[in-house]
């Protein structure tokens, strides 16, 4: 009895062994917000994340080293949470020994889980972050050496939109109202009033809300009193209509730009013609006639049956870095990878050329303008670094 249970335990480790052998799989984490304050965001990453490995396991698997490997994804939710981002890192990288990380998104959840990232020495790519601390340790202002993001950073962002409103708008007066309790939307709102004020503008009310908030009548009453050409509004999508729709009650007619932030394409649905006219900065034109960038649109509308974000095209490109970086890499191994990574220059996504130096996660790329217009987002400017 006991060499027959002996054999039979021989018999199952070496079917395991073998199917060890067989599988040969890559496992990659996604950390997205998929429930929370922008559950719009999550489901963007999540479905092109799942597209981009679609496109690669439908062709035998990603090629390393004149290996095929399969690709499986460990997708966790961080709710759009500091606190959740942060232990689905960990729960990623310890539990289901993932060699890279996608996401998160949103700044508040990619900052922590970038930290879990670095210490673990496994390389994550944010698709959506634009804070600088993401990338950079704000204790000693040195780069982050595994941690990447798709995007442009706040720092540039800002500047980009001052320089849009006093140019292309014209308006030498702004009012700004962001969400104090948003490390990112705060960020873009200090750069862009910095960077007007240094080109000759006046800020003529500097306002705050904090996540949750619905009635913004003191806000409101303070920005019409101040008289400005503009109202700059860098807050997530979700916030957007009801500030638009509150402004306009008040008489408040001045044209509106948003941030990267107004994005999902929820945005269309839920502000209606009140949005209509508004400007705000993006990362990807679902207009482009560009073979690339319409492919995507082409197969992410024949999966999803509807028209893929700025966040699911980062979300795609950030993929594609990744998986540039296993096949320069040679071998699927954290180190080799997030070395690949630094060397890449010229990548084309369909967000744009995508270019890192070395010691740096931070990429070269452009801006997008987009106008919403008769119900869609339309491309306006691209400004280039």
């Amino acid at each position: 009895m006991v060499r027959l249970y002996t054999a039979v335990l021989c018999l199952v480790m070496l079917m395991a062994g073998c199917a060890k052998e067989k599988d040969n799989a890559i496992h990659i984490g996604v950390i997205a917000e998929l429930t929370g304050d922008i559950p719009a965001v999550g489901a963007s990453c999540k479905n092109a994340a799942e597209m981009a490995v679609k496109s690669v396991n439908d062709k035998g698997g990603l090629e390393i080293g004149g290996k095929k490997y399969a690709i499986k994804l460990q997708i966790e939710d961080s709710a759009g949470r500091s606190e959740q981002a942060a232990s689905a890192a960990q729960k990623l990288i310890t539990r289901d020994k993932v060699i890279a990380i996608v996401g998160p998104n949103a700044s508040s959840g990619a900052i922590p889980a970038s930290e879990i990232a670095e210490t673990s020495k496994i390389p994550m790519i944010s698709p959506w972050s634009t804070n600088p601390k993401t990338t950079i340790d704000p204790r000693s202002g040195k780069q982050k050496g595994y941690v990447f993001r798709a995007c442009y950073m706040d720092s540039f962002q800002g500047r980009v939109l001052a320089a849009f409103a006093m140019g292309e708008l014209k308006a030498k007066k702004a009012a700004v109202l962001y969400d104090v309790a948003s490390e990112v939307l705060k960020g873009q709102a200090e750069v862009f009033k910095k960077t007007l004020e240094e080109k000759g503008g006046t800020i003529t009310g500097f306002e705050t809300y904090t996540t949750g908030n619905k009635d913004f009548t003191v806000q409101m009453t303070k920005i019409k009193n101040g008289s400005p050409e503009l109202i700059f509004l860098p807050t997530y999508y979700s916030d957007v209509p009801l500030q638009v729709q509150q402004a306009r009650r008040f008489g408040i007619t001045e044209p509106v730009l948003g941030s990267d932030a107004w994005g999902s394409h929820d945005l269309l649905a839920l502000c209606g013609k009140d949005c209509d006219g508004a400007f705000f900065s993006s990362h990807f034109s679902a207009n482009s006639t560009t073979p690339g960038v319409k492919k995507f649109v082409d197969d992410y509308k024949a999966l999803y049956g509807s028209v893929p974000d700025d966040v699911a095209a980062l979300t795609y490109d950030s993929f594609g870095i990744m998986f540039e970086a296993m096949k320069r890499a040679g071998k699927p191994n954290s180190e080799a990878i997030k070395n690949a990574i630094q060397k890449i220059t010229g990548f084309k996504g369909v967000t744009g050329d995508i270019t890192f130096h070395e010691g740096s996660g931070d990429p070269d790329k452009s801006v997008v303008i987009l106008q919403i217009k008769d119900g869609e987002f339309k491309w306006f400017a691209d400004i280039k670094p």
